[in-house]
């Protein structure tokens, strides 16, 4: 071996020093002796015993070399020794413990470390990415060293209580900057839509109007273009962007702030611009990105708009949606969907209807309204409903008293209702996971879900209708609505109060999210017979709820501008009371969200309001619930509700959602 070679040649370059210095000792000390010299005596002496100790050392040292390159030789068989040598690639041999370099071939000495020498040196000094104490992974590691990039790959030789590691590197440098420029130059697609641009025309005056719309293009162009991206304006309202992925982490990293820049701009200070954008990337061909970036799109307006939806191949990802959304007060679309579902009611055998898990009052409401008006049109029709774990006592127990006993059937129960062409109509919720009884829906081809939260990403895609509308206040606001379309439908008087308590409970008495149409809705149920004071009963609760709420009002504490309270008691009524707890906390000067957490069985459930400022529902989905702007919520097992505080609290950190910050 040439490192053999070298090493002993390097050793017997020190032999005739060491002759030479000992005939120096030996002449030096006689004449120390002629001269009767006793330092010169001493001097000498000391010389030659640290003389002898080197000549000790280099023989120990070589002894050293010889049994090492001895094991090296046993180890590495001479064939395996040679081809490494001439290996092709870039190879050193290392000691399996330690990481020490004992051997490289002359592509490693000169390609990889430039003609230096690395003999006895750890692999970590050069390589710290390559764990030798595990099996080398399939792809290798990628590794750079002096700015080059390399893929390391190793395995083990030798004996067992002496294993080696030999390590070989594949320089694909270029075929790496290649990848990199290949995926940073890859196409993402995005389209911007103005949410509010029939609203901003109307709100400005005549004047105005052309200033406004240049100003919101002015910007949006302005924004593309720092980013070397084309844009193409396709409608009045409506347009395409392209841009390189390189652009992404710095569009991300920022938020979106062509939102920001584009919401100050207003008519005449009456109304803000809004946008939606949904942006398409890591997609295989142009007309997928566009693709994606059109359902993304769809996600940002289901969500209320005035944000950016990112779809990948992984999901969505959601930026911005500060603001309220948009009403709309054209029925065109209301009126298309009853005439549908009216088609639909035709050719089905029989319906179910289900809310969400723990009904409230909406979820139950919104049911009720469409029980009549079905059973009207001559189809067998149940509600499912969970009796024993639901929030609305006084309503189902009135429900009851007036003839609708047989109007309700249980979650476990319900399968036995479904049959091959049976139409399930879900109600104020639209994801698979929060559904009353997830088996009905698993059964049943026809599905129609009617809800006003914010659009999820893991909706049910399957609907033949998909009724989601996310500025209406309620799903009995939307309900109420549809059954005026519905012909020859009618409601009773506890229906009509059962849709407006629905209402009544989301608008929290008509002051959050209470539109033009919600009046409309609420001024139709009046007429119908709906009597306010019934209504107002419905929201009674017993003395040990009232108690339970007073409880947890008076436990919380208040981080900057949201206000956090909990209970780790549980109870029957807690469910109730930390919901009125959170309304209730919002009274407070200065709060502009509450979170109310509690035990529920084992789990830990959070009640989370807002008066708008902050929205509760993108908190919420990164806890694995949600909502909507205004009210939301979420479900954590096996957990604490100490955890689940420190957890919350991170959020509010993260996302930034703070009135001061917004």
């Amino acid at each position: 071996m040439k490192n053999k070679i070298k090493s002993k040649k390097r050793l017997y370059l020190f032999i005739p020093l060491m002759a030479v210095l000992v005939l120096m000792n030996v002449a030096a000390f006689a004449v120390a002796v002629i001269g009767k010299n006793v330092w010169l005596f001493i001097a000498c002496f000391f010389l030659l015993v640290l003389t002898l100790v080197g000549i000790y050392m280099i023989a120990s040292l070589s002894k050293s070399i010889n049994k090492f390159y001895q094991t090296m030789e046993k180890q590495l068989s001479p064939y395996t020794n040679k081809s490494l040598r001439d290996f092709p690639l870039p190879v050193l041999v290392t000691r399996r413990r330690g990481g020490e370099i004992i051997w490289y071939n002359n592509q490693m000495r000169e390609k990889v470390f430039g003609g230096s020498d690395c003999f006895g040196h750890s692999l970590a000094e050069y390589f710290p990415a390559v764990n030798l104490q595990t099996e080398c992974p399939v792809q290798g590691y990628g590794v750079e060293y002096n700015g080059h990039q390399y893929t390391a790959y190793h395995a083990p030789t030798g004996e067992e209580d002496n294993r080696l590691n030999v390590l070989y590197l594949v320089d694909d440098d270029k075929l790496k900057r290649i990848a990199r420029e290949y995926f940073s130059s890859r196409p993402v697609a995005a389209i911007i839509l103005i949410d509010n641009y029939e609203e901003l025309l109307q709100s400005a005056r005549e004047n105005e109007r052309s200033q406004i719309m240049g100003e919101i293009e002015y910007q949006i162009e302005c924004y593309v273009e720092n980013y070397n991206g084309v844009i193409k304006k396709l409608e009045k309202d409506r347009f395409f962007v392209a841009f390189e992925e390189r652009y992404m982490r710095s569009i991300v990293e920022e938020r979106f702030t062509i939102l920001d820049t584009v919401r100050k701009i207003n008519a005449n200070g009456r109304m803000p611009a809004t946008l939606s954008i949904g942006v398409g990337r890591d997609a295989q061909s142009l007309l997928q990105a566009e693709k994606f970036a059109s359902q993304a799109l769809d996600m940002a307006l289901g969500r209320g708009g005035d944000q950016a939806a990112v779809k990948n191949k992984n999901g969505y990802e959601f930026y911005g949606g500060v603001s309220k959304g948009i009403e709309k007060r054209t029925k065109v679309k209301t009126r298309i969907v009853a005439a549908a579902l009216m088609e639909l009611l035709d050719s089905c055998s029989n319906v179910l209807i289900m809310g969400h898990r723990f009904a409230d009052l909406d979820c139950l409401g919104s049911a009720v309204g469409l029980y009549h008006p079905i059973q009207q049109m001559g189809k067998p029709v149940k509600i499912i409903l969970n009796s024993r774990a639901n929030m609305v006592k006084q309503l189902h127990a009135r429900l009851l008293e007036q003839g609708f006993d047989t109007a309700f059937v249980e979650p476990e129960a319900a399968l036995e209702y479904v049959q091959p062409d049976t139409l399930l109509i879900i109600v104020d919720v639209h994801t698979p996971h929060f559904i009353e009884a997830p088996e009905v829906y698993k059964n049943c081809k026809n599905v129609v879900v009617i809800d006003h939260h914010r659009k999820m990403v893991d909706f049910i895609d399957n609907a033949v209708i998909f009724y989601h509308e996310p500025y209406s206040s309620s799903a009995s606001e939307m309900v109420a609505e549809l059954v005026q379309y519905m012909a020859g439908s009618s409601l009773t008087r506890l229906e009509a109060e059962a849709l407006l308590a629905g209402i009544m409970l989301d608008t929290r008495s008509f002051v959050m999210k209470a539109g033009v149409r919600t009046f409309e809705a609420a001024a139709y149920l009046r007429k119908q017979g709906a009597d306010t004071v019934e209504v107002k009963r419905m929201f009674s609760g017993s003395m040990e709820a009232y108690r339970k709420k007073s409880a947890i009002v008076a436990g919380a504490e208040l981080y900057r501008h949201t206000a956090i309270a909990s209970d780790e008691e549980g109870g029957p009524e807690v469910r109730i009371a930390a919901a009125q707890a959170a309304d209730e906390l919002l009274s407070i000067k200065g709060v502009e969200a509450s979170f109310a957490l509690f035990v529920d069985g084992e789990d830990v459930n959070i009640s989370a309001r807002s008066l708008g400022a902050v929205n509760v529902q993108v908190v919420m989905e990164k806890l694995g619930g949600g909502g909507h702007q205004t009210m939301a919520g979420a479900q954590l097992k096996d957990t604490t509700v100490t955890a689940v505080r420190e957890r919350l609290i991170e959020i509010l950190n993260e996302t930034q959602i703070h009135k001061e910050n917004l």
